[in-house]
């Protein structure tokens, strides 16, 4: 069958399947209870949410009854369901006094954190107490809750674990929820890496022992046999759902792309047998030209699904997309960035552009399917993500610091130098000082979305040096 021939008949047999959603945007529903960043599957936060809070008190009045501040703030966490759902709340208690916390302590151990919400003044002991449990912590506080206030700056200083937000919008309820969904996460986690070469020892250690993310390797006979597994029947539909999404298939041959659907729909496979989180692979080192195909179309759907698929076995890429993913319920955009003052701006580029990046439920970006740029051959998506967006760049350095900086997408450029995908940001700070304190390697991960706020906060509660890359 010639090229035209095989792209009309795969366009003809999408033609009957257009009515489908998840066919059309060529991804799959991850498995579990529909998370808000369904990469950790079916493993739920553990939350202890407790009520601070005197009957009585003369702040904000001695006219409030507890207990219908507790429901007035319990409709709240109903209307916001959504942003809950991957959340259990195995405690949800009202507590007056440091005793009350104490009754509590065996639940607390099993916590991930604690959401505490201050209700009315008085409630000093019983907020020590909690900060005795070690556990990351944030202080929700309303206007006129209380006077305490006042010593949260204090407590925050002396307290690593405590993050405190002081709001009149009960909808940052959910805000102070993501830096402990994020350390779950990161505990949950696994990274695979296809690699003939094991990675450091002390570092695979030290991820384990700072985050509780785990690195496993996987061998080439294992992703062979999972690609031979395929039905050719699955693939060959694969196919025609990413053709079918495309603006135009541009130089990659039909058996390419038939060939990296196959390896995508084994990746995922693949994933589920080992309890991944996030798959990367040797791609041009041990494993060039040794898979059945280039992994890019493979690891671009894992993103798509809200798992996660980076090049390279660049675990530190992998490390950090875990962490967006757990903070935001978004992909990462991994790219190879090059500078241009001219216009105060960096622009990203990578062969991997994700298609989903508001996420597994968000809308899908226009692509191309093009070859790889420095290669020539394989088969990408070439994506165009949206000019006016804003956005962060963060990748995370061993275990103990995170490099970032934010700014707002000019353009999506189209030429025909560098990867595929690319994006010109325009640098919040300043480009020469991006440049001059740039370190760490080459690789970022971009995320939607200005996130410095819950950055500055997950950062905060696990001990993580932030450093803003062009203040």
């Amino acid at each position: 069958m010639k090229r035209r021939e095989f792209l009309q008949a795969a366009a003809a047999g999408c033609a009957a399947c257009l009515a489908s959603r998840s066919l059309l945007a060529g991804w799959r529903a991850p498995k579990g209870p529909g998370l808000v960043s369904p990469g950790c599957r079916t493993s739920k936060v553990k939350i202890a949410k407790l009520y601070l809070g005197i009957p009585n008190a003369m702040w904000p009045t001695p006219k409030m009854d507890l207990a219908e501040e507790v429901k007035r703030y319990e409709g709240e966490f109903a209307r916001m369901g959504k942003d809950f759902a991957d959340v259990d709340f195995i405690v949800n208690e009202t507590v007056t006094d440091a005793s009350g916390v104490a009754l509590l302590a065996a639940a607390l151990k099993d916590a991930d954190g604690i959401l505490a919400i201050h209700l009315s003044m008085g409630v000093s002991a019983a907020l020590q107490a909690i900060l005795a449990a070690n556990k990351p912590t944030v202080l929700f506080a309303a206007p006129y809750s209380g006077h305490e206030w006042t010593s949260c700056g204090a407590l925050r200083k002396s307290n690593t674990h405590l993050d405190v937000i002081l709001s009149s919008d009960l909808n940052d309820l959910a805000r102070a929820v993501r830096p402990i969904r994020c350390i779950h996460h990161l505990r949950a986690a696994k990274i695979c890496d296809i690699t003939a070469y094991p990675p450091d020892e002390a570092y695979v250690r030290a991820v384990a022992d700072k985050f509780g993310t785990k690195i496993q390797v996987v061998d080439l006979q294992q992703v062979l046999d999972a690609y031979e597994a395929v039905d050719p029947v699955a693939s060959e539909h694969e196919a025609q759902v990413w053709i079918a999404g495309a603006e135009r298939v541009v130089e990659p041959p039909q058996d390419e792309i038939l060939r990296s659907c196959r390896l995508a729909l084994a990746f995922e496979t693949l994933l589920e047998a080992e309890g991944g989180t996030v798959l990367t692979a040797d791609c041009y080192g041990s494993m060039y030209r040794k898979l059945p195909a280039f992994p890019c179309v493979g690891f671009v759907r894992l993103n798509d699904m809200g798992l996660g698929g980076c090049c390279e076995s660049d675990l530190d890429c992998c490390l950090t997309h875990v962490l967006i993913q757990g903070l935001t319920g978004k992909p990462g955009f991994i790219s190879d960035p090059t500078m241009d003052e001219s216009k105060n701006a960096i622009i990203l580029a990578h062969c991997l552009g994700s298609r989903k990046m508001d996420g597994p439920d968000g809308e899908m970006a226009p692509y191309l399917l093009r070859t790889i740029m420095e290669r020539q051959e394989g088969c990408v998506p070439q994506v165009r993500m949206r000019a006016g967006q804003r956005v962060t760049q963060l990748i995370t350095v061993g275990t103990d610091t995170i490099r970032f900086f934010t700014g707002t997408v000019l353009e999506a450029p189209d030429g025909e130098r560098g990867c595929r995908t690319k994006i010109a940001v325009q640098i919040d700070g300043d480009a020469e000082k991006l440049w001059l304190n740039w370190s760490a390697g080459l690789h970022r991960q971009t995320v939607y979305g200005d996130i410095r706020n819950d950055l500055e906060r997950v950062c905060r509660l696990m001990g993580i040096t932030l450093i803003d890359e062009a203040a």
